[in-house]
C-alpha cells in the first residue's frame, strides 16, 4: 500500500460540487492499493500514518504526530498512485490492485483509522474527486508498506 502523505492547514475533497470530506490541521493522504496488498499491510500503513512525526515540536523540529497533535486525517483513494511510470509516455496501470480489491482494502484502512483516531474524513472510492489544499511547509512524503 502507498500513502502520500501532506501535512496541511486545512484540505477538502467534493463529489459533484458537494464537499464530502474536510479537515483543518492534519494530513491529507492519497492513498493507492497495489497487487498483493492485504489487510496486515493496511493496517500497519494506518498506524504509520498516525504515528508518523511530521508536525513541529516547540523547537521547530518535526517530532509531533497526528496523533500527538490531535489533528485530522483525510483519506483519499487514489488507484493512479501505483501507477508503472519507468517507461515511455504513459503510465501503465497493471501494478494497481482490480477496483474491487482496492474498494475493499481502501475501505478496511479508512476503518482502522476511524477505529484509532477521532478525526477521519475520506473521499469516495470510484468518484470523480476535486480535492483542494492548503500544503504547510509543504512538507509531502511518500510511505509504503
Amino acid at each position: 500500500m502507498i500513502g502520500l502523505l501532506q501535512r496541511v492547514n486545512e484540505a477538502a475533497v467534493h463529489v459533484d460540487g458537494e464537499c464530502i470530506g474536510a479537515i483543518d490541521t492534519g494530513l491529507l493522504v492519497l492513498l493507492g492499493v497495489q497487487k498483493g496488498d492485504d489487510e496486515p499491510r493496511a493496517r500497519r500503513l494506518v498506524q504509520r500514518l498516525l504515528g508518523y512525526r511530521v508536525f513541529p515540536d516547540d523547537e521547530g523540529r518535526m517530532n509531533r504526530s497526528l496523533t500527538d497533535i490531535g489533528g485530522g486525517l483525510l483519506l483519499v483513494p487514489q488507484f493512479t498512485l501505483p501507477a508503472d511510470t519507468r517507461k515511455g509516455t504513459r503510465p501503465g496501470f497493471s501494478t494497481a490492485a482490480p477496483p474491487e480489491e482496492g474498494r475493499r482494502l481502501f475501505d478496511y484502512a479508512l476503518q482502522q483509522a476511524r477505529a484509532q483516531h477521532p478525526q477521519v474524513a475520506s473521499g469516495r472510492f470510484g468518484a470523480d474527486m476535486q480535492v483542494s489544499l492548503i500544503n504547510d511547509g509543504p512538507v509531502t512524503f511518500w510511505l509504503e508498506t
